[in-house]
């Protein structure tokens, strides 16, 4: 039986959270296993650790996976043609969300003048330095 360790929170690193984070995005565990096996009290505390530091529009929301096989919500596995629609559904929404940030940054633009700098995509806005 595992032994289990009540926690506080100034008890969590980052590299602790982001070692539970990665186990479940991964399907090893569940937000609730990684709850009960690291003994983390706080019921949504690990939900909000993978909107923090999880992947990018991680909403703990999609179907859930076991072990790396997708789920649907009766916990059966789904199907090639299944898992295709639900990435398409998210492609979808993936769009409209993108036509809405470029509506609100012309608004910014054009009716208060505030100009907006796009990160280029795979470039980092901080200066490196060189110290030799």
């Amino acid at each position: 039986m595992e032994s289990r360790i009540k926690r506080t929170q100034r008890d969590y690193s980052l590299a602790f959270k982001l070692s539970v984070v990665e186990q479940v995005e991964k399907g090893e565990l569940t937000y609730k296993e990684a709850q009960r096996r690291y003994g983390i009290q706080g019921r949504s505390t690990v939900l909000v650790w993978l909107r923090k530091h999880g992947r990018p529009g991680w909403s703990g929301w999609s179907l859930p996976t076991v072990r790396g096989v997708d789920m649907d919500r009766q916990g059966k596995a789904l199907t090639p043609e299944q898992r295709i629609k639900e990435l398409e559904v998210q492609l979808k929404e993936a769009r409209e969300k993108a036509q809405l940030f470029e509506a609100v940054v012309n608004v910014l633009e054009k009716d208060y003048g505030v100009r907006v700098v796009k990160k280029p995509s795979g470039k980092s806005l901080r200066k490196s330095s060189s110290k030799g």
